[in-house]
């Protein structure tokens, strides 16, 4: 017979702390597995890295190879992960070809833009110009099927390559930012997306208000800007871009970093063009890496698509030559 003491200590629910995983509810397990995999799954997405953003785009200046070598352009484009491409117009280029190329490339989700400016487009007496290019492409667009149509345009102006700038720097940047304006207003009529290319050093400079960095102004002004982030360095690439790509992190716009790959006069270090290819695409790799820590990159801008084909030809003939 047990002793009334250990009847008593039988009865005796277990300590606080002494309940077994076995004793809990069905629903009270079952709940608390389901919060320890969310967490888990929580933790795992804020450790993991960011997948690093390969898209490229690039600048195609002699738009009549289009005529004959689209196929050849648009399979090398695919092949290095270009999705936009920056396509000079020009009237000696049939509306016809342009339309065959947009087609085609749009097939291989490649979105065209046209791309056009001169240096004097800043100035008033030259802002027409600029507008009628636009109500050209709109006009172009029109008459055009969905997947012929151009994307949207971009505006190369470097009013800085000119004499005047030197001398009146912030009257030029006043006459060249209501051109702009004008720009964005006619283009917004026609649905298009608006990106221009511009230096690296704008941040550095006033915006026409004197409220903000004329960088910033810029990328608010346009959806998207590819900066020409010219350097052999990936990491200098990155840190020439960084203060626009907070900027537009901000201002939700997107922001390419610009590579070049031709030949300068400026220095070897503003080029890969006498680099390795292998070297150029490590760099290219450190630039898109550091990049993709701003929800505004939209990846590196080449320049240019000529330039870019030559170098990955002679890379693999060379190659190729090696292996015989």
């Amino acid at each position: 017979m047990l002793k009334k003491d250990s009847v008593n200590a039988a009865k005796k629910p277990p300590s606080k702390g002494g309940y077994a995983w076995n004793s809990w509810p069905a629903w009270v397990k079952g709940s608390s597995l389901l919060i320890i995999f969310v967490l888990l799954l929580i933790l795992y997405f804020m450790l993991k890295s960011p997948e690093v953003n390969e898209n490229k785009a690039t600048w195609l200046w002699d738009a009549s190879i289009i005529e004959e070598r689209t196929d050849e352009i648009v399979m090398f484009l695919a092949e290095q992960k270009v999705n936009t491409v920056f396509l000079q117009t020009k009237e000696s280029v049939s509306d016809e070809a342009y339309r065959h190329f947009n087609a085609e490339a749009q097939a291989h989700d490649i979105s065209v833009h046209a791309l056009n400016g001169h240096a004097d487009w800043a100035y008033t007496e030259k802002r027409e110009e600029g507008t009628v290019w636009v109500e050209w492409v709109k006009k172009f667009n029109q008459e055009a099927a969905p997947e012929e149509q151009f994307a949207g345009v971009q505006f190369d102006v470097e009013p800085y390559q000119l004499r005047r700038w030197e001398q009146e720097e912030q009257a030029v940047i006043a006459e060249w930012s209501a051109n702009i304006e004008e720009w964005i207003q006619a283009g917004s009529e026609g649905n298009l997306y608006m990106s221009a290319a511009v230096p690296f050093w704008l941040d550095k400079r006033e915006s026409p208000d004197g409220k903000s960095t004329l960088s910033r102004w810029m990328i608010d002004q346009f959806d998207a800007i590819a900066i020409m982030a010219y350097r052999d360095s990936g990491q200098q690439m990155y840190d020439l871009s960084k203060e626009e790509l907070a900027e537009a992190d901000e201002l939700d716009k997107k922001v390419w970093i610009g590579a070049e790959l031709g030949h300068t006069e400026e220095g070897e270090h503003l080029t890969f063009y006498r680099k390795a290819v292998t070297n150029m695409e490590s760099e290219m790799e450190t630039a898109a890496e550091l990049g993709t820590k701003h929800h505004s990159f939209a990846g590196l801008a080449v320049h240019h698509y000529e330039v870019w084909y030559e170098k990955m030809k002679d890379d693999v003939s060379l190659v190729r030559k090696e292996n015989k």
